[in-house]
């Protein structure tokens, strides 16, 4: 079995992974960490939590370390870009780890923070800057920092930053570098754009790969509700009550809808907090903190803000909303089994979202359990208002419903006389099932 020292790691790399939870490396840290010491550029298609961060950060500060002395002012010797604050700040904290007792300097630049102080830290040089590309191009334009110097180029999760945009933001960074550098590009799936984006920046590159694309970790257990977007909170509330003290994140498709259903949660007795673009950097990641540390059992978050997070102890996952990009429903429920831990993932899917659900059953090409309800007929989806026309309705589709009262009747798609969506959910072994014991838990 592959140790890291047989990797051909330094010992200064070594000893500082002595005192982490990295005992044996994983597979694409196995496969990737040989090209990268050799200086080859690398494509590399692996999900969330499969160890790309060391993958890719090892064997950097092994080259850096070579070296022997400090960056020059304002210059950056590796950069690593990243579409989210989120996903930047947790690649930084594991990049500070890997580093301790060693001189290596890293730094971190994402919007919704102080530029000023960004750019105070940046003067003396960085080893390795971790950066989302607005905001480092804002440092650049100010002449903060230059990366003429930068030997390191590293695209993480690729194929997000192609969904939000940033392809004219890695072009105009992309300009800021010498030629001659090392190009390294992860991916969760590996679309016709990112083939392009590679066959642009990338010389010659080694393919590595740890999963096929769009395939969920078979530990996963799913499920599907089909039932209007009215009783949606209603089931939700119901499977978190069954589960006290399990970590669960609720994926919503709005910034607005997923705080509105924070808020009805937290007022139904739930520790729950939101991530979402609406809120400022600071407020996202003290709910990350607090999170982590079990202070808070339900996160409710985006797509944008919730990707590449990694939250080992997540054991449910919620898709209240069926996301647009059918991609996105893997990297959702990829946050939980973590570690060979088993995981749960539940989906709901109101009349609107049937297409959606239906992209997502092609994408994995496989049913996913139906636990209540029925798909939804063609008329049922033509006469559904599409997702956001209901703006002013609450998350539980109530109006002016109070939290903890209980749903009026809503008989399931085709079938007579059923029971009240918000009632027990059929089906599935992890389904709620009903108890005497309270559902309102202490916040």
């Amino acid at each position: 079995m592959t140790t890291f020292a047989d990797l051909g790691l330094s010992a200064n790399i070594l000893k500082a992974l002595e005192k982490t939870e990295l005992k044996m490396p994983s597979p694409i840290q196995v496969q990737a960490i040989p090209h990268i010491m050799a200086g080859r550029d690398l494509m590399g298609l692996a999900q969330t939590g499969t160890g790309k961060t060391a993958a890719f950060g090892l064997p950097l500060l092994h080259r850096i370390l070579d070296l022997g002395h400090p960056p020059a002012p304002k210059t950056v010797r590796a950069l690593i870009l990243a579409p989210t604050r989120e996903l930047v700040s947790q690649i930084a904290a594991n990049l500070e780890v890997f580093t301790k007792g060693t001189a290596v300097k890293v730094a971190m630049v994402v919007g919704g923070a102080s530029l000023f102080k960004q750019a105070e830290k940046l003067k003396r040089g960085a080893d390795i800057l971790v950066a989302t590309p607005g905001r480092l191009i804002d440092l650049i334009e100010r002449g903060d920092v230059t990366l003429n110097a930068t030997g390191y180029l590293v695209l993480d999760e690729a194929d997000h930053m192609l969904d939000m945009g940033f392809i004219h933001s890695l072009r105009k960074i992309a300009k800021h570098i010498p030629l001659k550098r090392q190009t390294l590009l992860f991916s969760a799936t590996m679309p016709k754009d990112i083939e392009e984006l590679a066959e642009t920046y990338l010389q010659n590159p080694v393919k590595v790969q740890v999963a096929p694309p769009g395939k969920p970790v078979e530990k996963i257990v799913q499920g599907v509700h089909f039932l209007p977007n009215g009783d949606k909170a209603m089931v939700l509330k119901e499977y978190l009550s069954k589960h006290p003290g399990e970590q669960a994140l609720v994926f919503g498709r709005t910034k607005h809808g997923s705080e509105k259903l924070m808020k009805l949660l937290v007022a139904w007795g739930f520790k729950a907090g939101s991530i979402h673009g609406n809120k400022s950097q600071s407020q996202r990641d003290r709910t990350l903190t607090d999170f982590r540390n079990a202070q808070l059992d339900v996160l409710v978050a985006t797509d944008v803000a919730a990707r590449g997070i990694d939250i080992p102890g997540v054991r449910f996952v919620y898709n209240f909303d069926m996301p647009n990009v059918p991609e996105n429903y893997v990297h959702r429920i990829g946050r939980t089994a973590r570690a060979g831990k088993e995981g749960t993932a539940i989906a709901f899917c109101a009349p609107a979202e049937m297409g959606e659900f239906q992209a997502v059953e092609k994408l994995l090409k496989k049913a996913i359990p139906v636990l209540a309800g029925a798909p939804w007929s063609a008329d049922a989806v033509a006469a559904a208002p599409k997702p956001g026309q209901n703006r002013g309705q609450r998350p539980n589709g109530r109006g002016g419903q109070k939290p903890g009262s209980q749903p009026k009747t809503q008989r399931q798609p085709g079938k007579p006389g059923a029971k009240p969506m918000g009632a027990k959910p059929m089906g599935g072994s992890f389904a709620p099932k009903r108890s005497d014991k309270p559902q309102r838990r202490p916040a």
